[in-house]
């Protein structure tokens, strides 16, 4: 039998480890946000939850310790395969309050780099287009590629098999860019917003779609958007 040249091997090797390509302060805050949904809403003073409550898997000792794990990976700048952030929404999946953990989580990872205050007198076609690249280049760090695109409209993110739809075929996972692109646009604007998920592979459409606007007065409908300009695959 012929060995198989040095160079070979090591291909080989390397071929069949998955990459290691998002932060850990992605699977840090879901997490967060798993403990802080379970959290009771009074705790007396002399009252240990983890002893008086049901147990819940926000409380137990395996999230805490997880949770601290992440802490320590975020500080060493680890990063962590794409089967284990799935591994996380599937798990985040299963509870009745998914959609918002979800969203929460988004909104927290946005908010790690909000922008100066002066965004918030510039013309809105100008914050429209600051927010569109602040999604762009976080979402790049955060999951080390490119998510997604941007449509017709002012503010429309785009996308197919994007990780949310690989790891939840229901959509329930969308919430996370829906909390994601809340926060930023509120602290590019400085003002009302919404954000509305359009379009949903999870519910049978082509693609995802999220359409956010500054609004001036609570209860102003998106108008669906027109087909997209631009679509993008997730990388």
């Amino acid at each position: 039998m012929v060995a198989s040249p040095p160079h070979q091997v090591v291909s080989e090797l390397t071929d069949s480890i998955p990459p290691r390509r998002v932060q850990a302060i992605v699977g840090l805050r879901l997490l967060e946000m798993v403990r802080d949904q379970d959290l009771p809403a009074e705790i007396l003073d002399a009252e240990d939850p983890t002893q008086t409550m049901p147990r819940r898997l926000g409380l137990s000792d395996v999230v805490d310790r997880q949770i601290r794990t992440y802490q320590k990976d975020v500080k060493k700048g680890v990063r962590l395969a794409d089967s284990e952030v799935m591994d996380l929404f599937r798990l985040v999946i299963r509870r009745p309050d998914g959609d918002e953990v979800f969203y929460g989580a988004g909104r927290l990872l946005a908010s790690m780099d909000r922008p100066s205050q002066w965004t918030r007198i510039m013309p809105q076609r100008i914050q429209y287009a600051l927010a569109r690249g602040r999604v762009k280049r976080r979402l790049k760090r955060l999951f080390g590629r490119r998510l997604g695109g941007f449509g017709r409209g002012p503010f429309t993110v785009e996308g197919r098999g994007l990780v949310f739809i690989e790891s939840d075929p229901g959509g329930e996972a969308c919430a996370f860019l829906s909390g994601f692109c809340q926060e930023i646009l509120e602290h590019t604007g400085g003002g009302a917003v919404q954000v509305k998920h359009s379009l949903c592979q999870g519910r049978g459409d082509e693609q995802c779609r999220w359409e956010g606007r500054f609004i001036d007065e609570p209860g102003v409908e998106i108008p669906s958007g027109a087909d997209s300009a631009e679509r993008v695959e997730a990388g």
